[in-house]
């Protein structure tokens, strides 16, 4: 389950990364792992977000509605891991 609801969050948030984070880093670091992406995300969906199912763009909107309080850590990991699958990204 917390797989799947993470799978799920790399590619909704992917397409939304300016809700959770206004300055994405500046300089390229190197893409996080998924058990990075776990450790750093999971703590704010299980808080944020208690009951929601994946799919359908649900935790995405949960963590788009509570933006404010994401953590920054997730907020970092999310805008990595986007900036090294974006076309261009080195």
């Amino acid at each position: 389950m917390h797989r799947s609801r993470l799978l799920f969050v790399l590619c909704a948030v992917s397409a939304a990364i300016p809700a959770l984070a206004d300055d994405p880093p500046a300089e390229a670091t190197p893409p996080p792992s998924i058990a990075e992406l776990h450790a750093a995300c999971d703590a704010d969906i299980q808080k944020l977000c208690p009951g929601v199912q994946p799919g359908g763009g649900r935790i995405l909107a949960c963590l788009k509605q509570h933006k404010e309080s994401v953590s920054d850590l997730c907020k970092l990991t999310v805008v990595r891991a986007v900036q090294a699958s974006s076309p261009g990204s080195t």
